[in-house]
């Protein structure tokens, strides 16, 4: 059976670096546990993964030339191949016990990816992806710094987050036209933020979709008492300012003043 032809609907860009994949599959820290992988293509990181002892590797891959591929060059796989949609699936289905995940996720649903993560934080200890630079360099941006966003604000309020390693565009077949960031995130002891987390989100999602505006500003449409918004000097500053903690104290005092 010939190589699976990537297919750009599907944003797939096919490793073709063994010590790069065999690198990624090293870099999940928790080895006895169930993993599932997203988007294995025609198995790169599958094969390392298949290596390790202790796990119950799963792999999820919408793409049914692939699924063809991996069922043949994969027998040992068995039944573990889900040919599906990951961003559709119902994780609780998929599994009773906590897994981790890890992939070679495609730029185009990266982010969504993460977004589904964080749906299922309590189930997902650790996730260790290469997506694109600009992306993973965003989701690991230290509290404070221009580069983050809403993703990163929610990530990291639950995850702790680690850049790893930069992967270079030659190693993939078709190169895509920007370098690749592999990163780590592994779930923090936070069970519950100490606030309303529906209003923390909103307020997080109001702020950064008007960014470039200060707080004072772009909160407007959130009812609280804004005679006391000068009291805290958080008002005053953008979003990208601030970090998980700080949007947590602005969510408490917002909480306090709301207006019914």
């Amino acid at each position: 059976m010939k190589n699976v032809r990537a297919k750009k609907h599907l944003g797939q860009h096919f490793l073709n670096d063994e010590g790069i994949a065999k690198k990624i599959a090293g870099s999940l820290m928790n080895n006895n546990t169930n993993v599932l992988e997203v988007g294995p293509g025609m198995g790169v990181l599958t094969k390392y993964l298949l290596d390790k002892e202790g796990i119950n590797l799963k792999v999820v891959e919408i793409d049914v030339e692939s699924v063809a591929y991996l069922k043949k060059h994969y027998p040992q796989l068995n039944n573990h191949i889900i040919s599906d949609d990951f961003l559709q699936m119902d994780l609780n289905k998929l599994s009773k016990e906590q897994f981790s995940i890890i992939g070679n996720f495609p730029y185009n649903i990266s982010s969504q990816i993460f977004f589904k993560v964080l749906e299922y934080k309590d189930k997902i200890p650790e996730v260790v992806g290469m997506l694109q630079k600009e992306v993973a360099e965003r989701l690991t941006a230290p509290p404070g710094t221009r580069a983050q966003g809403i993703l990163s604000i929610f990530l990291q309020a639950y995850y702790n987050v680690e850049y790893l390693f930069t992967v270079p565009e030659h190693v993939f077949t078709p190169p895509p036209k920007v370098k690749s960031g592999v990163i780590r995130v592994t779930r923090n002891n936070v069970q519950k933020l100490d606030c309303d987390e529906k209003l923390f989100a909103r307020i997080v999602k109001t702020g950064f979709n008007q960014r470039r505006k200060t707080l004072s500003n772009s909160l407007k449409s959130i009812p609280f008492n804004r005679e006391k918004v000068m009291q805290m000097e958080v008002f005053g500053k953008r979003p990208e300012q601030l970090g998980v903690k700080e949007f947590v104290a602005l969510t408490q005092f917002i909480q306090a003043n709301m207006l019914h």
